[in-house]
C-alpha cells in the first residue's frame, strides 16, 4: 500500500499569524532568516501607509490604505534598504521562466514571496461567487517534487498545500486591477540590521507628504474627501448589483478580514509610531499614534456602514452616513498628521 506523502515546511519555517498579505509574507521571510522585526515596523520603515480612492471605467470604485513610500523606490525594496536586507524584485512574461526560478529555490529549500490571484486558490472561499484580486502575497515554504504540491503560508496560522498548476495560474493571472504579472522576490540578509534613527524620520516624512501632500487629488487627505463625495454618485454610475459588490469590497479593504490590521492599517501605523517613539526617544510619537488608534475605530465604524448597506434591499441608503463620517475622518487624519510634520520640522 502507498504511504501518502505528507508535506512539510522547509526546516526552520514557521507558520505566523499575520495582519497584511505583503508585510506578513516579509515577516515569514524576516523571521526564517533570523531578522525577527515586527509586522507593523515593516509596514512603517517602508513608508507603507497612506489612502487612495480610485474608479477605473469597468471596474468598481476601490478605496485603500495602502501608500508607495519612497516613490523612487518599490515597497519591498525600500523596507529591505532600511533593514540592511537586499531584496530583489522578479517579473516575467514567461511562465516557463517563472516556474524554473520557483522550483530552483524550491529545490534549494529557499522560500518565495510572491504575488497572486486569491481568486485561483482553492483554499479561499468566495461564496461561490468568482472573486479576483491579484495584489494578494504569499510565501512558498515547501515543495514535493513527485505529486507537484507546493506549501503556501499566508494571513492565517498554519499551511497550505496547492498543486503547482493552480499556484501557476494565480501567479499568471491578467484580472484587472492587479495583475500579478508571475512577479516574486528573492533575499540576502548578509548584512541584516536595524533601522537608523534617519531611516524611522525619512519614512514618517514619506508618509506625511503623501497624506498632506498628494500630487494628485485621489490621494492622501484629499483622496479620503474626495472619496466622501465621489460614493454619494455611485448609485448613478454602478448598476444595483455592482454597487452591493462595491459597498462589500470597501468594507472588506478597510476591515481586518481584508488584510489591514484593521481600521484601513491606521491601527498597524499606530503600533509602528509607538515603536519609531522608543528607537527615537520621542514620546510625543506616542500621542500621535494613541490619535491613529482612534481614527482606525471610526475607520471601522465606516466599515461597518459600508457591510449594512451591502445587506439591505437599496444598499444607496448608507451612502450619506458613509460620506459624513469620512469627511470627519479627513479632518482628524488632517490634524494628526499635521502634528508629525510639526515633530519632523523640529529635526
Amino acid at each position: 500500500m502507498q504511504t501518502k506523502t505528507v508535506l512539510k515546511p522547509f526546516e526552520g519555517f514557521r507558520s505566523l499569524e499575520t495582519h497584511h498579505c505583503i508585510t506578513g509574507s516579509m515577516r515569514h521571510i524576516y523571521v526564517f532568516n533570523n531578522h525577527s522585526l515586527s509586522e507593523d515596523l515593516l509596514l512603517g520603515i517602508g513608508g507603507g501607509v497612506g489612502f487612495i480612492y480610485w474608479h477605473m471605467k469597468g471596474q468598481p470604485p476601490f478605496i485603500g490604505g495602502r501608500g508607495k513610500g519612497n516613490p523612487a523606490q518599490g515597497f519591498e525594496t525600500c523596507v529591505g534598504e532600511r533593514t540592511g536586507v537586499q531584496i530583489s524584485d522578479f517579473t516575467t512574461s514567461s511562465h516557463r521562466k517563472a516556474r524554473n526560478s520557483l522550483i530552483d529555490n524550491l529545490e534549494n529549500e529557499q522560500p518565495v514571496m510572491m504575488y497572486v490571484d486569491m481568486g485561483f486558490l482553492p483554499y479561499f472561499d468566495f461564496g461561490g461567487q468568482e472573486y479576483h484580486f491579484g495584489g494578494h502575497m504569499v510565501v512558498v515554504c515547501g515543495w514535493d517534487r513527485a505529486s507537484e504540491t507546493v506549501l503556501l503560508a499566508d494571513r492565517d496560522k498554519g499551511f497550505h498545500p496547492v498543486s503547482l498548476a493552480d499556484l501557476e495560474q494565480a501567479r499568471a493571472s491578467t484580472y484587472k486591477p492587479f495583475p500579478p504579472k508571475n512577479r516574486w522576490f528573492s533575499f540576502d540578509f548578509s548584512h541584516k540590521r536595524q533601522p537608523t534613527e534617519a531611516e524611522f524620520w525619512d519614512a514618517l516624512r514619506e508618509q506625511v507628504e503623501a497624506a498632506l501632500h498628494p500630487p494628485i487629488s485621489n490621494l492622501g487627505v484629499p483622496g479620503i474627501r474626495k472619496a466622501a463625495k465621489a460614493c454619494l454618485k455611485w448609485p448613478q454610475l454602478l448598476d444595483v448589483e455592482m454597487l452591493r459588490f462595491t459597498l462589500f469590497n470597501t468594507y472588506i479593504f478597510i476591515d481586518h478580514k481584508g488584510g489591514t490590521g484593521g481600521g484601513i492599517f491606521r491601527y498597524m501605523f499606530s503600533r509602528f509610531l509607538s515603536e519609531a517613539a522608543h528607537a527615537l526617544d520621542q514620546p510625543i510619537l506616542n500621542q500621535v499614534a494613541e490619535d491613529f488608534k482612534t481614527i482606525g475605530d471610526c475607520w471601522q465604524e465606516v466599515a461597518a456602514v459600508f457591510h449594512e448597506g451591502w445587506d439591505k434591499s437599496d444598499p444607496a441608503v448608507v451612502l450619506p452616513e458613509a460620506s459624513r463620517r469620512m469627511l470627519e475622518i479627513a479632518n482628524m487624519e488632517e490634524a494628526a498628521w499635521q502634528q508629525l510634520e510639526t515633530q519632523i520640522k523640529r529635526i
